[in-house]
């Protein structure tokens, strides 16, 4: 099927920047975790380009579990993503507002009363990034001693996304006619109880706001794992990945559309945006130093601590010979299972040693990482969205709001000479600048069908 030729951008908003020694550059803000107007900021330069949303990534707990590493990491000192967008909503007018959480340790009612809130404060802004909790500190924060099997996690899910899903759906879209002259603020017969009763959830609704603007948020995932896939292909409509080569984008790429299309859904309802680290420098000897420079910032502590997360706690990198080569498999974790395949398989293939791995991950985690001139950076966007390996990228620069800056007027230009990015918006909702159709009420659906 054939697909808009002009390819998606996103942000990955965080406080510093995605790489871990990004705090410690002199033009980060130290305290940006907490100051809005930092982050409004950053969201106005993205929006002034065009991006099409700003994505927040959120974990409930402290991620790393040595002292050492909290001591000298910025990440555990943010908004919570719900709370942050519903200020940003009224301090942007276009881009999109992705908001991760967690359905392992969310209840699906409060979850889809925050969301629609939220689409309702952007006038049809809103998306969700649906995870499951895959770090094994966040258990112990909700009354539990470890966190459930990974399937089971995305068994789970599935249950909990119908359900949210279904709580859009209790009023229908024009359910609230708030008469005055009649006295009738609601129309009950547009009003349906959910009634749910599942595996793991029971949910009664109905839903104590009106339907979302876009009908339902946007339905954001990024499922690599076998489970995850699956699930992707089922619910996700926008679908990010870690593709740290072409031939691994494509691959997943191609494997995600299939399964999509299987379920009798339509290519271009499944976007596929790969992250990409992007540091760019007016010359290659330009873009390597800022590398570099960020590399001498980040302590080996944060960087092995993060290289050991990413694996999943399989491994105690402390005490290796970090000389050595890494090996062709590992323990499987009950963490996060495909990040832990991507970082295994690139080291096996590129034959890196752990440390070269470690620095790998402390880098770019596994994403595709281009350190370049923009036309270098806008070539490898391009051939990838060429070749099948992406409908566009969740842009993640190594430090905010500098490499944003830059990226903006250096690469976004390049990408709009090629015909490759557009130069507005064109919608008024997610949805709509997405290319993303609005998802019908189930329940007018099925009166629909009764009727004779």
């Amino acid at each position: 099927m054939r697909r808009n030729d002009e390819m998606k951008l996103g942000l990955y908003l965080v406080q510093a920047g995605y790489h871990e020694g990004a705090w410690r550059d002199p033009s980060v803000p130290a305290n940006g975790g907490v100051d809005v107007d930092y982050y409004a900021h950053v969201a106005a330069l993205a929006e002034s380009a065009a991006f099409h949303f700003v994505f927040l990534a959120d974990t409930p707990s402290v991620p790393e579990q040595d002292p050492a590493t909290i001591a000298r990491v910025s990440r555990n000192d943010a908004f919570e993503p719900l709370t942050l967008l519903s200020a940003l909503s009224s301090r942007t007018q276009h881009i999109g507002l992705v908001a991760t959480a967690t359905t392992t340790y969310h209840q699906p009612y409060h979850l889809a009363r925050m969301l629609a809130s939220l689409d309702h404060l952007s006038r049809g802004r809103a998306a969700w990034n649906i995870v499951t909790s895959g770090n094994k500190f966040e258990a112990s924060n909700f009354g539990e001693s470890a966190l459930p099997d990974h399937d089971t996690r995305y068994v789970r899910a599935r249950e909990f996304v119908e359900v949210v899903k279904g709580l859009w759906d209790t009023w229908e879209d024009d359910a609230f006619i708030r008469d005055k002259q009649s006295g009738i603020f609601a129309d009950t017969t547009k009003l349906h109880l959910l009634d749910h009763l599942g595996d793991y959830l029971s949910v009664r609704g109905p839903l104590n706001i009106a339907r979302p603007p876009q009908g339902y948020p946007v339905l954001i995932q990024a499922g690599a794992s076998d489970a995850g896939i699956r699930f992707a292909a089922e619910l996700g409509e926008v679908v990010f990945t870690a593709a740290p080569s072409l031939e691994h984008g494509k691959a997943y790429y191609a494997t995600l559309k299939e399964k999509a299309r299987a379920l009798g859904r339509r290519d271009d309802q499944v976007l596929v945006m790969p992250g990409i680290v992007p540091i760019v420098g007016r010359t290659k000897q330009e873009a390597s130093e800022k590398l570099q420079k960020l590399q001498s910032y980040t302590h080996v502590d944060v960087q092995i601590g993060a290289a050991d997360r990413s694996l999943g706690f399989v491994t105690d990198l402390g005490s290796m010979n970090l000389d050595s080569l890494v090996p062709e498999t590992l323990p499987q974790t009950n963490f996060i299972q495909s990040r832990q395949k991507v970082l295994l398989d690139l080291a096996v293939r590129q034959k890196l040693t752990w440390r070269q791995l470690i620095r790998l991950v402390s880098d770019s985690r596994g994403h595709l990482m281009v350190v370049g001139t923009p036309d270098e950076i806008a070539n490898t966007m391009v051939d990838t969205f060429e070749q099948r390996a992406a409908d566009g990228f969740n842009v993640m620069p190594a430090t905010f709001p500098s490499e944003l800056k830059d990226f903006v007027e250096l690469v976004v230009p390049e990408l709009r000479r090629r015909g490759k990015f557009r130069s507005k918006y064109s919608g008024q909702t997610l949805r709509e600048n997405l290319g993303l159709k609005r998802p019908l009420n189930r329940f007018t659906q099925a009166g629909a069908r009764s009727r004779p």
